[in-house]
């Protein structure tokens, strides 16, 4: 086990917005959070994250994995979208975590960031201005961003909402090649149910409590998931 929750709850002034949670990730996983609006699903990655702490209950990490050690790719505020650094300044951003005590970046930071833009297609873009990009080449610089914190683990909250068609499938394949290719822990919030069903290993479905976790065959052969997968949606 990578992380999970045992008997975990997490809400805001005492209130849970999510609670009975009971899952582990495992290293390798593609794990996908589903559910509709107000489900608790944006509540479990802070409490993932640590940002917010347990109402009960308790969040689980193994194989050595530190906090500061997960790559997050948050959904992005409009002020966010406008920031006005380069791209090369906003990837290598994401290595701040791992820089401890150092006040610098190091060149196996840099070098890192360059690899990553490279990988996912914005190498390219380096000099540009981040705010002059389309929706889906922010998200892939994000992304990228994202991979300097970590070799281990990301966690992405709705990395697809608001792209096009296109931009949607090709970020999806750069995810699943992360996952595969690097063996990188995915776990991915999203209300895309089909993009989820067709790149996930395990579903964990919400409505303010699990109403399923395990893996996705299992998922389609459940009512729930039946009914999501064809075409009810979330």
């Amino acid at each position: 086990m990578l992380i999970g929750c045992k008997e975990a709850s997490f809400g805001y002034e005492g209130k849970p917005a999510v609670s009975n949670l009971n899952f582990d990730v495992n290293i390798g996983d593609y794990l996908c959070v589903v559910g509709e609006n107000g489900s608790g699903k944006s509540t479990l990655i802070s409490g993932l994250l640590r940002l917010l702490p347990p109402l009960g209950g308790e969040v689980l990490i193994g194989e050595g994995l530190r906090v500061s050690e997960i790559g997050y790719l948050p959904q992005q505020t409009a002020a966010q979208k406008d920031f006005p650094a380069s791209v090369f300044e906003v990837t290598l951003s994401g290595a701040l975590g791992l820089a401890g005590a150092r006040p610098f970046y190091s060149r196996k930071d840099r070098a890192r960031a360059r690899k990553n833009l490279e990988m996912l297609g914005v190498a390219s873009l380096s000099r540009r201005c981040y705010r002059e990009l389309s929706g889906g080449q922010q998200q892939r610089v994000l992304l990228a961003r994202a991979l300097c914190a970590t070799t281990r683990l990301i966690i992405l909250d709705e990395p697809v909402s608001g792209l096009d068609p296109l931009a949607t499938a090709e970020l999806y394949t750069h995810i699943e090649r992360i996952n595969r290719e690097l063996g990188i822990t995915v776990i991915m919030v999203s209300h895309d149910v089909g993009g989820a069903l067709r790149y996930a290993s395990h579903i964990l479905h919400l409505m303010r409590e699990p109403l399923f976790f395990g893996t996705t065959g299992e998922y389609l052969a459940t009512p729930l998931g039946s009914r999501f997968a064809g075409g009810e949606g979330l």
